[in-house]
């Protein structure tokens, strides 16, 4: 089953679940915010991303700036950032889309194609 972390209010999530509704791809809805990824579970969708950590940031969220993450994630050690982004989901980026294959966090529609295709 596909899972899906989403915030309500973020206009990308509302655009990305529409996306997948009108594909007609069934999937677990996750809120962000209340149910967000726990430590262990960042490392696993990390690893299985492929991708550098810093993707897993929001990097245009409220809290990331107000915490000056952009001047502090380039001293911090991969264990520091996880555990800062296990603390909050707000700091995730999002949607963050879990595949069997793959996990793809932010909403470009021509990679959510490819990740959703059976």
């Amino acid at each position: 089953m596909i899972k899906v972390y989403c915030y309500a209010k973020c206009t990308t999530c509302k655009k990305a679940l529409k996306w997948l509704d009108d594909n007609k791809v069934e999937y677990q809805l996750l809120d962000i915010k209340e149910e967000h990824p726990d430590e262990k579970t960042l490392r696993q969708l990390h690893k299985k991303s492929g991708l550098a950590l810093r993707k897993f940031f929001n990097t245009s969220g409220i809290l990331y700036r107000e915490m000056e993450l952009s001047k502090k994630l380039p001293e911090m050690s991969e264990d520091e950032m996880f555990k800062l982004l296990a603390s909050d989901g707000m700091l995730v980026k999002r949607p963050l889309l879990i595949t069997k294959d793959r996990v793809l966090p932010g909403f470009k529609e021509e990679d959510w194609k490819a990740a959703v295709q059976k």
